[in-house]
């Protein structure tokens, strides 16, 4: 099993990040796919029309998500891996650092660009988008 990191800046608070992080809504108006969230211990999520699932592990407002998840492509057999995101107030909006791990071996390199191109580049472009108006 593999692992990664990925870390991004993002120009939002760590509040407004976190809170979108955990509303399907906002997360499918980023990603621009169907997606379900909650911002409840045990709640469960899925991303990207189903592609994804998981559940919300451990939530520190502002600060802190771990969560399982796991993708259609992931075997029965596999376990699930673990994401956690971590938010810090930098300057210019906050730094998000995401860590996944107990990847499959086969899969880790597609979801370690995966995360850069399907949800932090839409993260930062969503929030420069709202900054404009």
């Amino acid at each position: 099993m593999k692992r990664f990191t990925n870390a991004a800046v993002i120009p939002a608070s760590p509040k407004d990040v976190f809170d979108a992080w955990l509303d399907g809504d906002h997360n499918g108006a980023m990603t621009q796919s169907s997606e379900t969230a909650t911002n409840e211990i045990a709640g469960i999520f899925t991303a990207h029309d189903g592609y994804i699932d998981g559940i919300n592990l451990e939530l520190e407002d502002s600060e802190r998500i771990l969560q399982t998840w796991r993708t259609t492509q992931f075997e029965g057999s596999d376990p699930d891996s673990s994401v956690e995101v971590t938010l810090e107030k930098v300057e210019v909006g906050t730094k998000l650092t995401l860590r996944n791990w107990n990847i499959p071996d086969d899969q880790a390199d597609g979801y370690e660009t995966g995360w850069q191109e399907f949800y932090l580049a839409p993260k930062i472009e969503y929030f420069s988008d709202v900054a404009l108006k």
